[in-house]
């Protein structure tokens, strides 16, 4: 790359989807499901092509095909603020929410990592080194487990020194208490455990068992117990609730007004925000700045390759999710995901961009029409 070179013009955007299977029927609080789907992007420019992906319904593939592949090309691959702007200017009649949010998420993690490998560098480095690995906690413990399931994930995890676990809880309140008891029985006392209602509490449930949660089996966080439109609710929660249990929030936020929102009320004491969903890596950073500005810790919500580099890069971040689903999906489909030491993720400097290629004849099987 020629320093004097006026722009790097984008010259080709490709879009895929793959739905993978689940390993078990799984459900949290509120929602069943049985696959996932991957939405990968490549887009080149230069001598270079990068790689992004989000995880969201096959329609999102289809939205970025009929949307942003004209608009993009012949844009500057260097500027990906310019990208970012008009794609959010692109969908303001369509929604910039939800499908819009996630297609665009996609390319924008593409976009990143195509900068970083036409200047040859890791994107970690082109975002801002401020850690050197990325602290993770485990994240599965389905609904649909039995307790031994349950158990032998966790315990798994603690083997590996992933120092906390996350698992679903509220679609039968009256087993929760049975379960937790069953997590922490599998952990011990050295592991931190977590738990995530997906929503399925209402205020006096959510009380009660934060509550016993707490007492009962030290657990140290508690996701998304209400309705997220409930933002009062959530504030109240913290407001009341055991003071060594953190309530978070933060994983369907798809524009900064939905974060500023729930900071400005109170009602986190961790924010969560998930680059397959919130614009991108640089909606996720984004959100990062908002996050100082109040003074909130950040966690990144699942895709655990992905959020890599830019979890290293993020000052606000205090660990993200290392979700099953997705870490299993990205071991199948991408080379280049990082193995777990010492409890952390750390990512490879000695590869440009994101590091992560996706494996096309292995994906190819799991491919949908789009």
């Amino acid at each position: 790359m020629n320093a004097n070179d006026e722009i790097i013009p984008v010259k080709k955007i490709t879009v895929h989807a793959y739905t993978i299977a689940t390993d078990f029927p799984e459900s949290d609080g509120t929602l069943e499901w049985d696959s996932t789907t991957m939405i990968a992007v490549h887009i080149s420019a230069g001598d270079a092509t990068g790689f992004g992906y989000s995880y969201a319904p096959a329609a999102a593939a289809t939205f970025i095909k009929s949307t942003f592949s004209e608009l993009l090309i012949g844009m500057d691959a260097l500027a990906i603020s310019a990208a970012w702007n008009a794609m959010y200017s692109k969908i303001r009649n369509s929604g910039q929410c939800g499908i819009g949010a996630m297609a665009a998420s996609a390319v924008d993690n593409a976009l990143w990592d195509l900068k970083a490998r036409l200047l040859g560098i890791p994107l970690v480095t082109l975002l801002g080194q401020v850690r050197e690995a990325f602290p993770i906690y485990g994240s599965g413990g389905f609904t649909s487990y039995s307790d031994q399931q349950l158990q032998d994930q966790f315990h798994n995890w603690a083997a590996q020194k992933i120092p906390r676990v996350k698992m679903k809880i509220g679609r039968d309140p009256q087993r929760d208490l049975q379960r937790v008891a069953a997590a922490r029985e599998a952990i011990g006392l050295d592991v931190e455990l977590f738990v995530d209602a997906n929503s399925a509490y209402d205020r006096k449930q959510a009380l009660y068992y934060t509550q016993r949660f707490a007492g009962d089996f030290d657990v140290r966080w508690m996701e998304q117990p209400l309705d997220p439109e409930d933002v009062e609710g959530m504030a109240w929660l913290r407001a009341v609730g055991p003071g060594h249990l953190d309530i978070a929030d933060g994983e369907y936020g798809y524009d900064l007004s939905y974060f500023r929102r729930r900071l400005e009320a109170g009602a986190v004491d961790v924010m969560q925000a998930d680059a397959t969903r919130c614009f991108g890596i640089s909606g996720f950073m984004a959100v990062a700045k908002l996050c100082e500005g109040f003074r909130i810790p950040l966690s990144s919500h699942c895709a655990p390759s992905l959020h890599l580099h830019a979890a290293c890069a993020a000052s606000p971040l205090v660990h993200g999710e290392y979700f099953h689903d997705h870490i299993r999906i990205e071991r199948m489909l991408l080379d280049g995901v990082p193995e777990i030491r010492n409890g952390m993720l750390y990512p490879d400097l000695s590869r440009p961009g994101m590091g992560l290629e996706l494996k096309r004849q292995d994906a190819e099987p799991f491919a949908i029409g789009i």
